[in-house]
Parts: structure tokens; sequence; C-alpha cells
């Protein structure tokens, strides 16, 4: 069978990928990233037709209708390109090196994203979302262009791939100090662009800020600034009484529309969702607000009711109900008093914002929650009774497919919402998703990227896939004592210290490993973005493990971490807002990080639990008996009493032996 003959057939049926599979069984010719699909396009002479998206994204779906599934355009894209469809959330990697490219040549990024590359994967024409029409004569120019210009095209990608290079080689390096006045001045400049009425940054879309947010919790019990905490708090309120919150079970869609957090984008992420639950039980731990504990316990039960397939937690539910945006979730006040009754249906459209007009498409109304209800009784009533008649409806559809580091995410969230909560159940879903994790997605020693139904695909996992489980695996380390979390984290940073570090520049990380497949640049992309970069996540787990561990390896982190954070201060000096996960990391760093060891039966003590309780966030807290772990090395009771001993770095306060001594050592409100 010639080339050709073996590329003329879709072949995502065999995908791990759920979003792959969405397109099996369109007549395009779609194959999976392959070295075998980019050598057929050598053989054929034809360029690749990469596209590339996810499960729950709805310009992506538009597409697929329009285009993809249409026997016309499916025709000429087969004659005079090898098709390959990409999962982003699969494959960042190739997502990261292509939308660079994408934003370099047209200013813009998004997805669907449609880029044009040579055989060997060098892109010369790249875009977004077409419609049908313009698709085809963008399709027609093209096959043109590498009919007739063949000399154009190729000076064209190496000019693109030498730009590509150019822009990683080109990153800033260095910076001032990691020390409290970088923070202070990151702060200074993330606050300087909030929106005081509506809460967020900057206009519309807005996305959850979940990053900053931390980082911003964490300068507040630094420093007492007032303002640092306000601006938690209008965001956090605003969104959670926004449409961008499902008022009815839980969870947080993917972004508002607007800048009043009134209509969202309607897809729920895994990531969001896990980031957004660490935010609100740290808030809900420091002041115990309320609202930030009832949506922390809702956001958790979404998780873990909506998102989990056989242990670990699945990717998204889709923004689209049988093609239609939202059509799940929204209302019209005739809906309303269908379900409640004249007397409770008034009464909800004004407790939720349900409007004859809408805020929505068609009259009908996104549910909000402008202020807390007169009747709370009522509002639960209203609450399940809406709920139970949104689940007769149609569902969106969900993306099944396990995600290594979302799943680290959702690990770290559940383990310390179960502090905040006091909800011992969240731990125990923690460690399930932990060992189902290591269980699945280890192979051979290493991470792959992802799994579907318990099948592991070939995807290896990138930095963040190291990082972000290890931090999880950290954090039930020191709620659990069980050794085999902290052994199974330094298992994973030894791995990403010797494959995805710069040997060339310490402090620098890429974002696959060095034995990865060669693309045409090797993505390290620092920045955080909707979810904590690979840098920065690693950062984070190497400070925290180099207090958990001891001798050389306990030198080798805090040195990592240390070089890590002072090659990406720039960020916090000139760019916070692309950095809010390294200025939540900084402002632990800071503080020495903080580390907290009480002497004591785990099982059975007060002031362990009063130490979790009112540690800041990023601190370290473990407990347990003398010379059980690193922290408690020498360190027992004192005149037979549970006793914590609190350390900035490498120095010590004298043990304390209460909850108030522990919160006067902390500098925190013992409520």
């Amino acid at each position: 069978m010639s080339p050709a003959e073996s590329a003329g057939t879709n072949t995502l049926g065999l995908a791990t990928s759920p979003y792959l599979r969405q397109h099996a069984d369109n007549p395009v010719h779609w194959r999976q990233w392959t070295p075998q699909a980019l050598a057929d396009a050598a053989a054929r002479d034809v360029p690749i037709l990469l596209s590339i998206g996810y499960a729950a994204c709805h310009w992506c779906h538009v597409m697929a209708h329009e285009s993809f599934e249409d026997d016309e355009v499916a025709a000429v894209m087969n004659a005079g390109f090898v098709c390959i469809k990409v999962d982003r959330e699969e494959r960042p990697d190739l997502d990261a090196v292509y939308m660079n490219a994408t934003v370099a040549l047209t200013g813009q990024g998004g997805w669907p994203m449609t880029c044009f590359l040579t055989p060997d994967g060098r892109p010369f024409f790249c875009g977004t979302y077409y419609p049908k029409e313009g698709f085809l004569q963008l399709l027609s120019a093209v096959s043109a262009t590498w009919r007739d210009r063949r000399g154009e095209v190729e000076e064209a990608s190496d000019r693109i791939a030498d730009e590509l290079r150019k822009m990683v080689s080109a990153l800033p390096g260095g910076g001032p100090d990691v020390a409290p006045a970088l923070c202070d001045h990151a702060v200074a400049s993330v606050l300087g662009d909030q929106d005081t009425m509506r809460g967020g940054f900057g206009g519309a879309p807005k996305f959850p800020p979940s990053a900053l947010l931390e980082a911003l919790l964490r300068s507040y019990e630094r420093t007492g600034s007032d303002a640092a905490l306000e601006a938690v708090v209008r965001t956090g309120n605003a969104m959670a009484r926004g449409g961008i919150y499902d008022q009815l079970a839980g969870g947080f869609a993917r972004y508002s529309v607007d800048n009043a957090w009134v209509v969202p984008h309607f897809e729920k992420m895994l990531y969001d969702n896990a980031l957004l639950l660490r935010v609100y039980a740290h808030w809900a731990r420091r002041t115990a607000d309320p609202l930030a504990r009832r949506v922390a316990a809702q956001t958790a039960a979404f998780l873990v009711g909506e998102l989990t397939d056989s242990d670990m937690f699945v990717s998204s539910l889709d923004a689209d109900t049988e093609g239609r945006e939202g059509a799940t979730y929204v209302w019209t006040p005739e809906q309303l008093t269908e379900v409640l009754g004249a007397d409770d249906g008034r009464w909800a459209a004004e407790l939720f914002a349900v409007t004859r007009t809408g805020t929505f498409e068609h009259g009908s109304s996104v549910l909000q929650l402008p202020a807390d209800p007169d009747d709370p009784q009522r509002a639960e009533r209203v609450r399940a009774a809406l709920l139970a008649a949104r689940r007769t409806r149609a569902q969106p559809g969900r993306d099944d497919k396990v995600v290594t580091s979302w799943n680290g995410l959702a690990i770290t969230a559940l383990a310390e919402a179960s502090v905040a909560l006091d909800d011992p159940e969240l731990a125990q879903a923690a460690r399930r998703c932990a060992s189902a994790l290591l269980d699945t997605h280890v192979v051979d020693g290493r991470l792959r990227r992802a799994s579907l139904g318990g099948v592991v695909g070939d995807s290896p996992g990138i930095l963040e896939d190291y990082a972000t489980p290890a931090t999880g695996l950290l954090a039930l380390y020191q709620l659990t004592a069980e050794e085999r979390w902290l052994s199974a984290a330094t298992e994973l940073l030894d791995t990403a210290l010797r494959h995805f570090a710069d040997p060339q520049r310490p402090g620098r990380w890429f974002d696959t490993a060095d034995d990865a497949e060669q693309l045409v640049l090797r993505p390290g992309d620092p920045l955080d973005g909707a979810t904590p970069s690979g840098a920065s996540s690693v950062t984070e787990a190497l400070l925290t493990a180099a207090h958990l561990v001891e001798g050389e390896r306990a030198e080798r982190y805090l040195r990592a971490a240390a070089d890590s954070l002072a090659e990406h201060s720039v960020l916090l000096e000139r760019a916070p807002r692309s950095g809010g996960h390294w200025l939540a990391v900084a402002e632990s760093a800071v503080r020495g990080p903080l580390q907290i060891a009480v002497a004591c039966d785990p099982a059975r003590s007060a002031l362990l639990a009063d130490a979790r309780r009112l540690a800041p966030g990023g601190a370290i807290v473990v407990g347990g008996e003398q010379d059980s772990s690193a922290l408690l090395a020498g360190r027992d009771r004192v005149g037979g009493a549970d006793a914590a001993y609190v350390c900035r770095g490498r120095l010590c306060d004298i043990p304390v032996t209460s909850a108030a001594e522990l919160a006067a050592a902390l500098g925190v409100s013992e409520r």
C-alpha cells in the first residue's frame, strides 16, 4: 500500500482523546500527529493542514459542522493536504509552538487554530476559525501557492521558524532580588489594574484571575494590606454572584463575555475549578467568610460529583448542548413558574435576576445571585427543584480525558479545601486521585500526559505534568504523613530537574523533555496563563520539597527554586499580571518559606489542627512524633504537651504549645 493510500482514511476512531473521536466520522481523512503522518506528507509532496482545538470549544464545533462534516470541503482537504487533528489539551507542546506562529502572523490567536505546514512541520500560513466559503478559498490559494510558488513557501517557512526560535531565546531573564519590596511592587501594579466597580482585572472578556487572587491572599497575610484583601473579596463576590458561577450546581464557567460576570462562555474546565477551589478555600480559612465557604464547598462537590471518573478527574463539560451554547443552563420567567408555581416562580425570578427581556439569547437569562436570599430555606428548596428540573434537560457533553497536570491541581485544591472546610472526605478524594494517577499515568518511570477510560495515551508528560502533581503529593504528605506521597513527589521532581531544566541557563525550564519529539522549536513559556506555567509550578513544588527532605537533595531543590525565582523575577518587575503564580510562589519564598512542625500524635492533636487552620497560604505544615520527618528531627513535645516549631527559612522561634501562642508567632488572628 502506498503512503497516499494509507493516508486515505480517517483514523481518529483509534484516538484516546474524546475531541479527536468527535471527528472520527468526518469525511476528512484526519490523522493524528505522528512521524508517519509527516512522512506521508513528504511522500505525497503536499502540505500539512493542522487543525488544533479542544472538546469544550464552541467555535471548534461550529467549524466542524460547517466545513469538516461537509463532503465538498473534505474532498478538497483530502486531495491537497495531509490533514492532522490535534487536541490542544493532549498535546500542549504542539499547541504552544503553532499558537506562537499564529499570533506572530496574525496578531491574535484562538481555537480552532488552522495552520498550514511544510512536511517537516514548519508553518507558512496560520489562522483560526474560517467559515465554509472563506475556508474553501483559502484551501485553493494555499494549494496554488504550494504548487506554483514553492520557493516563496520555503522562504516564508524558514523565516517564520527562525523568528519563533528567536522569540524563545529572547525571553528576558534575571531581574531584581526576590524580596518583599519586589512583591510589594508587583502587588501595587496588579491592584492598579483592577476593576474597582465589578471586580477582576481589565475589561471584557473577563477570565477568573485565580493565580492573582491566591497571590493577593498571600500578600495580605504577609503585610496585612487591606487593599489586597479587598481586591480578593470584591472579585470573589462578583464571580460567585454572577452568571459565571453555576448558582444551582456549583462550579465556574470558563470566562464571562461581559465585564460584569453576567454571561459566561458556558464550558466548565477542571483546571479553572481546581484553581478557584484553592482560592475560595484559602479565603474561607483566612476570614471565615460564609460566601467563600459556601462556594468552596459547592465547587468541591461539583468536582467530586460531576467531573470524577474512576477516582481521577475528567477535563471539562462542553459549552454547547445539542449545538446550542448554554441551552442547559438558562431560564425564562415562564420556565421558572412552570417548575415552581406562580409564587415561588416570581420569587425565584427576583432572586436569580431572571427578567422578561433576558440577559442571554431569545429572552432567556443566566442565573445570578445579586444578594443573599431573605429566606434561606425557601431558596434551598427552590434551588433543589430547579436543579432537578434542569437535570431532565439535554446535558452538555463531557470530555472524559484525564489530564495529568490538571489532576495535580485538583489534588492540591481538595487537600487544602479539606482543611478549610474540615471535610476529611475531600482529603480522601485527593488520595484516591493521587493513587490512580500514579498507577495509570506513570509508564516506565515517566509520566504520560493523558488517559481515557483507564487507557493511557502515548503523549509524554510535559513540565507541568510533573510539577502540579508534585505539589499535590506534597500537600497530601503534609496532611497524612504517609511517606509514599513524599517519595513519589521527589521522584517527579528529580525527573523534572534531569529532563526539563535548561543546562545552559540555571533557573530556566523547557516545557518538553530533552528526549521528547523534536519540534520546530523546543517550547518553554514561563508566563502564567489560564493555568500556572510549568516553570512557576515546578518552582513551587521545589520550594516546598526542599524543606521536607534532607541532605544533598534538599540543597539541590532549594538551589533550583532560588535560581528559578531569580531568573523569572523580571516578570514581577515588568508584567506581574502575567506572573500571578510566580507572585504567589515569591510571596511564600520571602517568608522563608514559613514552616510549622508540630510534635504530636497527628491523629489526635488539636494543636496540629490549629496550625493547619492558622497557617498562611504556601506555608509548610507537618505533624508527628519526634524524628518522624525532616522538620521534626530532634523536636519533641514540651513538658508532655504538643509543641509547634515555627521556622522562617532556617531561622526558628522557640516552640509554642497553644493556639494563642501559635497565632501570635504567625502574626495572624486566632479565631
